[in-house]
């Protein structure tokens, strides 16, 4: 007779274990904060300009005591939202000629998404904190510890040390002309979701995440600053 087999979840293939407090806990013990940062045209910088954004990357990376991972993704588009917003603009808009104006831009884009699949281009920086290696520094330290060490304190901890490292990538940026804001748990979410799923995901959508967007991380970055 035949033994009948298992179906297996894919979540037993996936490199990470959960999202938490907008950090992602890794199988192997590990965590990790994901920065979105927007991006610079550099050829159309000036000479000086551009000795200058290479001046401030070099400095950055000679700044960074950790290990940090630089991921581009790719994806469709997507201008539901979008074309939704046009929509309303229309019901509501009086002029009959810019009526007209907004259907015939609206029947533009719908036309343009239906020739050709435009894509958007993304750039994150995955920050890594592995505590593991942190005690293989401190064993005597440990040792001798009164304290004792609970995963509640393990994870508050390792949440702390990954947002610190975060600020310090964030800060270091800056001054070549990069904004960046940390995703939280539901972008995070998003981000994997999306990620894993690319074909379902512009059917199904998780979130509201018109807001996660690389062309506004400027706003919403001077916007959790002021919070």
């Amino acid at each position: 007779m035949s033994k009948k087999t298992k179906n297996t979840s894919t979540q037993k293939h996936l490199p990470f274990k959960s999202f938490k407090d907008g950090v992602l806990i890794m199988k192997d013990g590990s965590f990790r904060a994901v920065l979105m940062v927007n991006s610079i045209n550099f050829n159309l910088k000036s000479q000086i300009e551009k000795e200058s954004i290479l001046n401030s990357y070099k400095n950055f990376l000679n700044s960074i005591t950790f290990p940090v991972q630089i991921v581009l993704q790719s994806r469709i588009l997507d201008l539901d939202n979008y074309l939704t917003k046009l929509e309303t603009i229309y019901k509501t808009q009086s002029n009959e000629l810019m009526q007209l104006q907004i259907r015939e831009y609206t029947s533009f884009i719908k036309d343009l998404i239906g020739v050709a699949n435009i894509m958007s281009k993304t750039f994150y920086i995955v920050i890594t904190y592995n505590p593991h290696i942190q005690l293989h520094q401190g064993f005597f330290a440990r040792l001798f510890s009164k304290k004792p060490i609970t995963a509640q304190g393990k994870f508050k901890e390792a949440k702390s040390e990954v947002l610190n490292r975060a600020q310090l990538v964030a800060n270091g940026l800056s001054p070549i002309g990069l904004d960046s804001i940390l995703l939280n748990t539901e972008e995070l979410i998003d981000l994997f979701y999306t990620t894993y799923n690319p074909d379902v995901a512009r059917r199904q959508k998780l979130f509201n995440v018109s807001r996660v967007d690389a062309d506004i991380i400027t706003a919403l970055s001077k916007d959790k600053k002021t919070k």
